[in-house]
């Protein structure tokens, strides 16, 4: 009976109890965050037992657990990380430094650990980025990285960006820097990036660290890591954001009556009857608000999804992402849709193949207003347009705003300008990658890659028949084309010997090949606006086609060395050598050599106890060269154009030389540059200082000479001149708070630059863009001694006797003419301040982005049309009145000189303002959620936030905007010519992880 009942009891337990769970083997791959490398040796644990492992040379590991219990993942200078096992025998960790000494930073063809590095580069991690809700990764480099500028051209809705790395170096090249996408240099910009799929940018500034790309590296390079996939199992992020946008400041215009008063007071003063009568005077009121009617508070919304997920052999990743933007001015919009793919793949030991794809497309309305006058714009329209009119006529018909005998000539309406006339550029992207890697010993790397970017550009235009300039109707439909093509193929050797020596080398072959065209056609004499420019054959007077195609190729070797003893003393070295298409047989080739050295004395044993307050002292110093093909293709070589020719009423095409005469003898435009810096981390890198001091020469300036009209040519390339750039980075950052509850993290950043002009072609200057009426004529100079792009014009000494301005004659002569121009201002600034800060309090966090530009100057083109003293007969800022010289109080010193259509204008100091500011670029206050779980959802510190972009900005510029550069970043930068307004922007929005 007792063994029956033991028996019961044995079963009943059995079914009471677990079972002993199954120990089974785990594996996968320890990789870092930054940039998705293998980390060697790190230490894996099971914490219950305390049995252990470490992964190989790949990353790999292997470890017997039971489920339940929890792995243990620690390497020196990362963050330790502990996983529980569940049922999946295959678990990836990514493991995020904890030490700056041991980041993984990407440099030119590899990576190194921060402690290795002897150029001056700078990091922006992934999460720096996404938090300020950025458009285009190129908007979070400002106010963030020391010696890099972002240019903002425009506020319209997709308006390109400008960058420069510690200044221009080219006059009439391209000053803007190679952009690297995981390994693959591209051609154009970053916008085909989306942002939240960035897991770090890197800034390769000095000559060292950019030579390895030489021609391609002369104005800086901005290496760019995605996101990949990972074997832990499949996870889901979603980033979205909704908002608003508004203009945060407007003119004060005048009124109606002040309008019709200052209108009476020009007719006076030049002897004609008055325009309005003292009872229209009397019943004007305010009248029309024209900025109101082409201002419109905007939606903005932005959606991203990532899923990335995979096995031990391949992993992958997917995201999408969809961007709208309508502009703060009626009818204005950018619209942008992505799609990225990655795929990672194990083919066998040591060898691994990876495919990087990216597509995109966008769409963008650009409304004629940058770079307009008197009218021709939407802004410029709404500005001079006369508040003593409406919009409308009373049948809905657009008014006709030129409606006085006094206004000007070439004025539209600019509602109707808005939302009648058609500019929309659509832009289709790809680029794709693909690379093999493997091991071909322990210590020899392999590495082939081969990648295409192409692009397709539309332009649909079509102005309607109701514009005074396009009367019969005006359309014109233009594609382009961009195809880029590059081969890489390099060898890396990496040796550890001794006690403390470690080399790595690097080899390579590379090439390049771009083929750019084009066409473009059009008509005019529509009977109907109908069908816009889908049917150019129904305009009855074509315009004359035209089509282009350009073609150009680069060969490149390269090559590079990095020592390093016991991490305290590093040097490295490099050269590249180029081969452009674009120079003479002679010159083809140029060579780019670097060398720089580091000295770590924080590792010495003499440092000692000096350790526990300064760990970090790192003494840096390099010098190197790097060059540009800045011209266009065929400058060396002897070109036909057609040449359309009227004979006996016939027209006929012949072929005559292009109006640029060749020159074989074109080389390339090198700068070289050196910099030493210091790096210093104190407190364990709770604060860490880097300090860099850098020369920047370039000679051989590519230019364009003038030539005289008997010599059949327009101009002729040359290798003539030079240009100097110098001056300091610096940045610090703290952890100033850093405990469970309360964190708060700050970095300052400083950027100076002085640029100059040592020679040029014959010592003759080069002027920038002819700007419109007033002005007529460049304001921006280039001339030796001076900065690129300073600004030219005349210098005015108060008023005459008769209230006209008084130009001073610089020559004496007694005559005012060109003579009398000299430089009036510096568009470049003295100095660029950034202030980052990042305050946690449990799952509360407040960041924001202080920018802070000081020491430039704008020519406020605007300002010569709506502050001239109703001398076009066009509105005026409300500052005019009763400001102005009169026969009553003729006031030598007064703001503004007489009213009256005789009164002289010119391209003067009187429109040269400071444009210094301190803008809040972004604020943004958000919450996370940790571990939460919504039933089967385990959402990993989730967000949601609000955000603010140029929330408030400081400054005396008096138009809509300090931060524009209507006519480019380049010799005519810091003009404003009706710069599209810059918007404010609140957003509310989420970021998900699961």
């Amino acid at each position: 009976m007792k063994k029956k009942i033991y028996l019961l009891l044995g079963l009943l337990m059995s079914f009471l109890l677990p079972s002993k769970a199954q120990e089974q083997t785990i594996s996968g791959t320890v990789t870092a965050f930054e940039n998705g490398m293998p980390l060697v040796g790190v230490s894996v644990k099971v914490k219950q037992t305390g049995s252990g492992s470490s992964t190989d040379d790949a990353g790999r590991y292997q470890i017997a657990a039971l489920d339940g219990q929890t792995l243990v993942f620690s390497y020196v200078g990362y963050a330790t990380q502990e996983i529980p096992v569940a049922e999946s025998t295959i678990i990836d960790v990514q493991l995020t430094s904890d030490n700056p000494l041991e980041e993984v930073v990407v440099v030119g063809y590899g990576t190194q650990r921060r402690a290795e590095i002897t150029g001056s580069v700078a990091t922006i991690r992934g999460e720096q980025i996404s938090a300020q809700a950025v458009r285009s990764p190129l908007q979070a480099l400002s106010g963030i990285t020391p010696g890099v500028e972002v240019l903002q051209n425009s506020g319209q809705p997709g308006s390109a960006l400008s960058v420069r790395v510690r200044g221009g170096n080219s006059i009439l090249g391209g000053n803007e820097p190679l952009y690297v996408v995981d390994g693959f240099p591209i051609s154009g910009s970053l916008e085909i990036i989306n942002p939240n799929d960035i897991v770090s940018m890197e800034v390769l500034k000095d000559a060292s660290a950019t030579a390895i790309y030489g021609s391609r590296g002369a104005n800086g390079v901005v290496m760019v890591t995605t996101k990949k996939g990972t074997a832990t199992g499949t996870k889901i992020e979603y980033n979205g954001y909704y908002g608003w946008q508004s203009v945060y400041k407007t003119m004060d215009m005048l009124g109606a009556r002040d309008f019709a008063v200052l209108a009476n007071e020009r007719a006076a003063n030049d002897g004609v009857a008055p325009f309005f009568t003292d009872e229209e005077i009397a019943s004007f009121g305010e009248g029309t608000d024209w900025q109101d009617a082409i201002f419109d508070t905007s939606p903005m919304q932005n959606h991203s999804v990532l899923i990335a997920g995979g096995s031990e052999r391949t992993k992958f990743s997917i995201s999408g992402n969809y961007l709208d933007q309508q502009g703060v001015i009626l009818n204005s919009f950018y619209e942008q849709m992505q799609l990225r793919n990655t795929i990672d793949h194990e083919l066998f030991k040591g060898w691994n193949i990876s495919l990087n794809t990216i597509v995109n497309r966008s769409k963008s309305n650009i409304l004629k207003s940058d770079n307009t006058e008197r009218g021709s714009g939407v802004l410029s329209g709404a500005l001079i347009a006369p508040p003593t009119i409406g919009i409308h006529n009373e049948d809905g018909s657009y008014r006709n705003i030129r409606a006085y005998a006094f206004s000007p000539d070439i004025a539209e309406n600019p509602v109707m300008t808005a939302l009648e006339r058609t500019d929309i550029t659509t832009r289709k992207s790809l680029l794709a990658n693909g690379a093999l890697t493997g091991n071909l010993t322990d210590d020899l790397v392999l590495r082939t890659s081969v990648g295409v970017e192409y692009q397709n550009n539309r332009a649909d235009f079509y102005s309607p028949r109701m514009f005074q300039v396009s009367a019969n109707g005006d359309a014109t439909l233009s594609y382009g084309e961009v195809m880029n093509v590059v081969n890489e193929n390099t060898m890396t050797y990496t040796k550890r010997f001794g006690n403390g020596h470690e080399i790595k080398a690097l080899g390579g072959l590379t090439s390049q090949r771009t083929i750019t065209q084009g066409v473009t056609a059009g008509a005019t004499g529509f009977a109907l606006d109908l069908l816009t420019n889908l049917n150019l054959q129904s305009g009855n007077d074509p315009k004359i086609p035209q089509s282009y195609r350009t073609e150009y190729s680069i060969l490149s070797w390269l090559g590079r060395v990095n020592y390093s003893y016991q991490d305290k003393y590093l040097l490295t070295a490099s050269i590249r050598a180029d081969g452009s298409s674009r120079f003479g047989r002679e010159n083809r080739w140029g060579y780019f050599p670097s060398v720089a050295g580091a000295w770590r004395i924080s590792g010495e044993e003499f440092w000692g106890d000096l350790s526990t307050t300064i760990n970090d002292f790192k003494l840096r110093a390099s010098w190197g060269k790097t060059g540009s093909t800045s011209i266009d293709p065929y400058q060396s070589q002897a070109v036909l154009l057609g040449l359309p020719v009227v004979f006996d009423d016939n027209l006929t095409v012949g072929y005559g030389p292009g109006g640029i005469q060749p020159n074989p003898e074109l080389k390339w435009e090198t700068t070289g540059q050196f910099d030493v810096g210091i790096d210093l981390g104190f407190w364990n890198n709770r604060l860490s200082l880097v300090f860099d001091y850098y020369h920047k020469k370039t000679r051989d300036l590519l230019t364009s000479s003038p030539l005289p009209l008997s010599s059949g040519y327009v101009s002729v390339p040359r290798n003539v001149g030079s240009v100097e750039n110098k001056g300091i980075d610096a940045s610090i950052n703290g952890a100033i708070v850093d405990n469970d509850r309360f964190k708060w993290n700050v970095g300052v950043n400083l950027s100076m630059n002085r640029n100059k002009v040592l020679e040029l072609a014959d010592g003759a200057d080069i002027f920038g863009a002819t700007l419109g009426l007033p002005v007529g004529l460049p304001v921006s100079l280039v001339r030796e001694g001076h900065p690129v792009g300073v600004f030219y014009g005349y210098v005015e000494n108060g008023l005459t006797a008769d209230g006209a301005i008084n130009f001073v004659d610089l020559d004496g002569n007694g005559v005012i003419n060109a003579s009398d121009r000299t430089i009036i201002g510096d568009p470049n600034p003295d100095y660029i301040l950034g202030i980052n800060s990042s305050l946690t309090y449990k799952n509360l966090t407040l960041s924001f982005l202080l920018n802070c530009v000081q020491g430039n100057d704008i020519f406020n083109y605007g300002f010569t049309n709506i502050a001239d003293g109703f001398s076009f007969g066009i509105n005026q800022i409300q500052d005019v009145m009763g400001n102005y010289w009169t026969a009553d109080n003729p006031n030598p010193n007064a703001k503004y000189p007489k009213i009256s259509s005789t009164t002289v204008y010119r391209a003067s100091d009187r429109y040269v303002e400071d444009g210094s500011y301190i803008r809040m670029r972004n604020v943004q206050l958000a919450y996370t959620f940790k571990n939460l779980r919504l039933k089967a959802l385990n959402l990993e510190n989730s967000q949601v936030y609000l955000s603010a972009q140029n929330l408030f900005t400081i400054t005396d510029y008096s138009f809509y905007t300090p931060e524009v550069n209507t006519v480019g970043g380049g010799i005519s930068r810091g003009i404003d010519q009706y710069g599209y307004p810059d918007a404010r922007t609140f957003l509310l929005g989420v970021r998900l992880r699961f």
